[in-house]
């Protein structure tokens, strides 16, 4: 069987999708050498991305999320022969000559339209079509399935539900290796840690909010606030609450430039926050679990899933009560021990490879 996976977006962005599609294209390749897979690629990549003797590139000349890219991707897959193509960022050709498999990693812009950009929102309204164009849909947890069958009219029999996992580089490190990082990069004993897009979606201004009571309350002088991630869509509004409340000097920007830096960095911080509004799946929040860090997110969508009773979950716009779980954190060092083991034992039942299996299983299911 040739299998085609669109992973022309990696050109322009390394996390998010991006990072799901390389990730898996990684593990199906160590675990299916019979099948062949194609991988789509920009043409303004230089490398392939999978160096394996199953896998072998195809460099498209058609960009992502393009207004002509329902024209152009579908002439140009049409010259390949594929029996099956998988689209991991939701849309597939209109016109094609084999099967498809999209995956739908969440229904933002039905559910919090008001937190995409008009674009986003112009690419992604295409899901009311393809999820009626698939052959099958892979949805990344439960909660996105449910999404799918209650908004979209999605029949529960096309859809399998294949949970991402956690890149191994996130796991426990060592504390001579967390004490050079912190020292390097003049981080405190204790900060709190929230990794992502600083967008509107994320809700970073309930976790600012929060953060100024504990402040306030502890007088905690050296506690910090580390905001790890890229300014995305308004991200001044969050932004300007911090000068707003006076806390410049207490909250800080950081761009780790690799999954080996961002480990360091969970693995640094006292406790770790996933605020949002909504989430699909919920990666930050895996990736703070398997590296041993007590993670706190917003009690909504894919994360009362994903992080289940292995940390503690809060209503998303209550900051005084995000406050509260923050001060008991901080507090309590044989609490903050508990949700490490919990959250450890929690992350080891994702991994690549059994997601691997289940996305080639839902493979099968397609061309039968």
């Amino acid at each position: 069987m040739r299998i085609g996976i669109d992973a022309r977006l990696h050109y322009y962005q390394k996390a998010g999708i991006a990072y799901y599609t390389l990730r898996l294209l990684g593990a199906m390749a160590a675990l299916d050498r019979d099948t062949e897979f194609v991988v789509l690629q920009s043409r303004k990549d230089s490398v392939p991305l999978i160096p394996s003797p199953t896998v072998r590139s195809r460099f498209l000349w058609t960009p992502c999320h393009h207004r002509l890219e329902q024209v152009g991707l579908a002439a140009e897959i049409a010259l390949i022969g594929l029996d099956l193509l998988h689209c991991p960022d939701f849309v597939p050709p209109y016109l094609r000559r084999c099967r498809s498999v999209i995956t739908v990693h969440d229904l933002a812009f039905l559910v919090h339209p008001e937190t995409l950009t008009r674009e986003s929102l112009r690419y992604y309204s295409q899901t009311r079509w393809a999820v009626r164009s698939a052959d099958r849909i892979i949805a990344v947890s439960h909660s996105t399935r449910n999404d799918l069958i209650s908004l979209l009219g999605v029949p529960p029999e096309k859809i399998d539900v294949v949970h991402s996992a956690a890149d191994e580089s996130f796991h426990p490190l060592s504390p001579d290796a967390i004490g050079r990082y912190r020292q390097e990069n003049r981080l405190p004993a204790r900060f709190v840690l929230f990794v992502g897009t600083i967008e509107p979606r994320k809700n970073l201004p309930t976790l600012i909010q929060a953060f100024a009571l504990v402040k306030k309350q502890t007088g905690e002088a050296d506690l910090q606030l580390v905001l790890a991630g890229a300014k995305g869509w308004l991200y001044q509004d969050a932004l300007a609450l911090v000068g707003t409340l006076g806390l410049e000097d207490s909250v800080r920007l950081l761009r780790p430039d690799s999954s080996e830096e961002l480990a360091l960095l969970y693995n640094a911080a006292t406790v770790f926050v996933l605020p949002s509004l909504y989430e699909g799946f919920g990666f930050p929040a895996l990736e703070a679990m398997a590296c041993g860090t007590p993670v706190v997110a917003s009690r909504t969508s894919a994360l009362t899933e994903i992080v289940a009773d292995a940390g503690e979950l809060v209503e998303p716009t209550d900051s005084k009560a995000l406050a509260q779980v923050l001060m008991t954190l901080l507090g309590d060092e044989t609490l903050r021990a508990e949700l490490r083991a919990m959250g450890l034992r929690r992350s080891a039942e994702f991994s690549w490879q059994k997601t691997a299996a289940e996305t080639l299983a839902s493979y099968r299911k397609a061309v039968a």
